[in-house]
């Protein structure tokens, strides 16, 4: 009884960490390729500036996962990305707590694209 009390806890722990963030968009890098141009949308790379350095996308700008994000204008859609798509998740939960509205999370990451 107690291990199947423990495994229910287990998997019900891990869909809540991969389940996208209440209120943030989600998109493929296929998705990503087709808006990477987009000039009215913020591209945010919340990798290490050493992740970053190693394969950056030249339309993101790189900003740390635990950076200061409240100085971000909130009129353009903000496209968040990392390596694996964990901490662009957590980084999108920061951003709405920050008041942001038009967020969107990129899954996969970097190891998609």
């Amino acid at each position: 009884m107690e291990t199947a009390l423990l495994i229910g806890a287990l998997i019900a722990f891990i869909a809540w960490r991969i389940m996208p963030a209440k209120g943030v968009k989600t998109i493929s890098t296929a998705q990503l390729k087709t808006i990477i141009n987009d000039k009215d949308k913020l591209f945010i790379d919340v990798r290490t500036p050493r992740e970053y350095k190693g394969s950056g996308l030249k339309q993101f700008q790189n900003m740390p996962l635990g950076s200061d994000m409240t100085k971000l204008p909130n009129d353009k859609e903000i496209i968040v990305i990392c390596q694996s798509g964990m901490r662009s998740k957590q980084a999108c939960k920061q951003l709405k707590k920050l008041g942001y509205t038009n967020i969107t999370n990129v899954r996969g990451g970097m190891s998609a694209y």
